[in-house]
């Protein structure tokens, strides 16, 4: 198609860039979606960020450091191939905290929506869900109504359609983050600085 080099926006697994053989530049949504929450001007000492299982410990880390407050993180265990159990919540404590929630992408909502149950039983006074894409398929709409959360925020990398729009779903847009990405490269300067030192969000 002439393409002479590809963005991405945070991929699931970042082995796709291999899948290229031509230059990917690895985009992340974070500084949108931590940009968000410090405009609500939360104290930080009322902001735990919460992974929502193991393997998002470093997301939410890299969240906090940014945003501010104390990580906690759900312990999580797997029924059967398509179901999980949220157990435990290790670090925190929430009890009385304004809780985030951060992934890359929330698809049927399950183990997210499952995640803010816990910590809302645990005493959370706010929760608020966010991800890159929202892909939001099967019953995950439904399950964000029915959820304890007080928003979702997503982005634009994927439209929303109407039929899935709820009163607490915001959706923000990365177009100027690629936009800046674009004038980059067509500048010769670093896409790594735009997420902090060494080029890493985390």
């Amino acid at each position: 198609a002439g393409a002479h080099r590809v963005l991405t926006m945070d991929l699931h697994a970042a082995q796709i860039q291999g899948f290229f053989d031509l230059p990917v530049d690895h985009l992340y949504a974070a500084p949108v979606l931590n940009d968000h929450f410090k405009n609500m001007d939360f104290a930080p000492d009322d902001i735990v960020v919460v992974s929502p299982d193991e393997g998002s410990i470093k997301r939410a880390f890299g969240h906090s450091k940014r945003i501010g407050g104390k990580l906690a993180i759900i312990d999580k265990v797997r029924d059967n191939p398509l179901q999980t159990k949220q157990r435990n919540i290790i670090g925190g404590p929430v009890e009385g905290k304004i809780c985030l929630m951060f992934d890359d992408m929330i698809s049927t909502g399950g183990s997210i929506c499952g995640a803010a149950k816990l910590v809302h039983e645990a005493g959370a006074k706010e929760i608020h869900l966010a991800a890159t894409h929202g892909v939001l398929c099967g019953r995950a709409v439904q399950l964000i109504k029915e959820a304890p959360v007080k928003s979702l925020v997503i982005t634009n990398t994927i439209p929303l359609p109407p039929e899935k729009k709820l009163d607490n779903i915001f959706v923000l847009s990365v177009a100027p983050l690629l936009a800046e990405a674009i004038r980059r490269i067509h500048s010769n300067q670093s896409i790594s600085s735009m997420f902090g030192a060494g080029g890493s969000i985390h």
